[in-house]
């Protein structure tokens, strides 16, 4: 599934339980995939509302956060008022105002506590920037190291094993030891140990590596991790026959890969072992390196009307950083798209080995771009993403446990409210919830507008705040009318897209492709806050039961 999952890349719609398709519908999944490279996304009108009022009703939408509201909200030695209860309602009833939103994200992504003073903020601020500084460093020496060995392989025509050593002791060096304990407690944080254990890299090296993630729309289409340049030459829309026939192949090299690997596990000393790994380590990290510049040089300006600073970058310094990240092929790019593009090959790079067990997968990209749209220092916008990947992380996991709980969830929210629905989408074969995947991997981005995915996020991220901050048991309940917080917000208005065309869906349509169609078709015409006022009522009525 993992080849399959890699190139789903498009569309909302319907419901179901994760279970995974029989042998027999092999080729309706092989269909499904090719159908499934379009952009997605829409807004007709569904279900009936409880008594509780939502947040977000036409009615009751209260306005984005001001920056006057923002600093009433302070004690003199920086302490919200009231724990931060005022300050999350509001932003969950109507997001941040735009220019504040540099203050407000670090709070709603986790790098601030909610109880923290201005004093302590200080002190974590210059801590995780001296952490970045050291991860950058690294990055540094391994791409110093990178064009070394190219040099040296142009000149002799091979590599020695000297390659992969220097590497391991660019991760070794002094000044990492911070890095790998705070990678450490970022790795046990937000799963279990059995769900920790089964993470590894999305983007291995081998020959399994050539499916696809996320191919789609315009500039944002897809690549591989396999030779990414060869990938890259791809129409997002062109024909992937060949690479669909080639799927069982891989999943078979990679078991046995796998079973290869196990076995020689058992007769290697531990030494053979450690230097297997860090050489592994190596070339993970050059494919990384690798995937991340051409998704970096093909992120679009969609961005540049919300920070005017970033767009008036001058080519001078926009060519000066992208030399420094080693970014190639950008002369056909405007000043602040390199400056842009140069900004994501460092922040995630240096995720990548902060991460190392996620390390780089596409998609990231997508979810890291608008971040550092707003947050205008790198040290800033990555640790705000470092919170934002702490529970979109496993959206990226090899074994897919973490989008299989997600697609499960949509379908028994779809199953709870609308039984007839989900009868339809089981005649239809549809409840496996696989059209909505693109969806679940980058939070509604290709869905929304830029400015439609900030306000999702920002609400998204006040309800993981509140959760956080165990607010939700006390004030919060009585301030929103008992409908808690909930870590999957994003999942009820996956769930609400779908329910808003139960009607067309029932009557219409007869066969997935129709489905497809009709949620390719969402794309460009959702409206946000009427999709998070569904989502309020399934929250309300079906948190209980999901």
């Amino acid at each position: 599934m993992r080849a399959l999952r890699r190139s789903n890349t498009s569309s909302p719609s319907s419901s179901s339980n994760s279970s995974s398709p029989s042998s027999s519908s092999s080729s309706s999944w092989i269909h499904l995939r090719t159908v499934l490279l379009v952009v997605a996304s829409s807004s007709p009108v569904s279900a009936d509302r409880g008594t509780l009022k939502s947040p977000w009703s036409r009615r009751r939408r209260k306005h984005a956060l001001l920056a006057k509201q923002w600093k009433s909200l302070f004690t003199p030695d920086g302490k919200f008022t009231d724990g931060g209860v005022k300050f999350l309602k509001k932003v969950r009833s109507g997001g941040v105002d735009p220019s504040i939103r540099v203050e407000v994200w670090p709070f709603l992504l986790g790098v601030y506590d909610v109880k923290s003073s201005r004093e302590e903020r200080d002190s974590i601020r210059a801590q995780k920037r001296k952490e970045y500084e050291n991860l950058r460093k690294q990055c540094r020496r391994i791409l110093k190291q990178s064009d070394t060995s190219i040099k040296l392989r142009e000149t002799t025509g091979s590599c020695s094993n000297q390659d992969s050593e220097e590497f391991s002791q660019v991760l070794d060096s002094s000044g990492s030891e911070d890095v790998v304990s705070a990678r450490l407690s970022h790795s046990t944080e937000g799963g279990t140990p059995e769900e920790e254990d089964s993470v590894h890299p999305v983007c291995n090296v081998g020959p399994q590596t050539s499916d696809s993630l996320l191919e789609g729309d315009g500039e944002k289409s897809g690549l591989t991790c396999e030779d990414a340049s060869a990938s890259y030459s791809d129409s997002s829309d062109s024909d992937s026959s060949g690479e669909i026939d080639s799927i069982p192949l891989f999943a078979a090299e990679r078991t046995e890969e796998n079973d290869l690997g196990d076995h020689a596990k058992e007769n290697s000393s531990p030494s053979e072992t450690e230097s297997g790994s860090k050489f592994r380590m190596n070339e993970d990290f050059a494919t990384w390196q690798r995937i991340i510049r051409l998704d970096a040089v093909r992120a679009n300006a969609e961005w540049t009307i919300y920070s005017p600073s970033q767009a008036a970058v001058s080519e001078i310094k926009a060519r000066r950083f992208a030399e420094s990240v080693g970014l190639k092929d950008y002369d056909h790019l405007e000043p602040c798209r390199i400056f842009h593009a140069a900004r994501l090959v460092a922040i995630l790079e240096a995720y990548a080995l902060y991460d190392s067990e996620i390390g780089y997968c596409q998609g990231m990209s997508d979810l890291l771009s608008p971040i550092i749209s707003v947050m205008e220092e790198d040290h800033d916008a990555f640790w705000c993403f470092v919170g934002f990947m702490k529970k979109a992380r496993h959206n990226f996991r090899l074994d897919e446990v973490g989008i299989r709980r997600q697609l499960s969830i949509v379908s028994k929210i779809i199953k709870c409210k609308d039984s007839h629905l989900y009868r339809h989408l089981e005649k239809l074969q549809a409840e496996d919830c696989f059209f909505v995947y693109r969806m679940v991997v980058v939070l509604f981005r290709r869905e929304l507008s830029f400015e439609q995915t900030l306000c999702l996020w920002e609400v998204m991220w006040a309800d993981q705040a509140a959760v956080r901050a165990e607010i939700a048991k006390s004030t919060w309940g009585r301030i929103r009318l008992k409908a808690p917080p909930t870590d999957d917000l994003l999942l009820y208005a996956i769930a609400a897209s779908v329910l808003q065309r139960r009607k067309l869906i029932i009557e219409k349509y007869s066969s997935m492709d129709e489905i497809i169609r009709e949620c390719n078709s969402m794309a460009g015409h959702l409206d946000v806050w009427k999709l998070l006022d569904d989502a309020h009522d399934l929250v309300v009525t079906l948190h209980d039961k999901v």
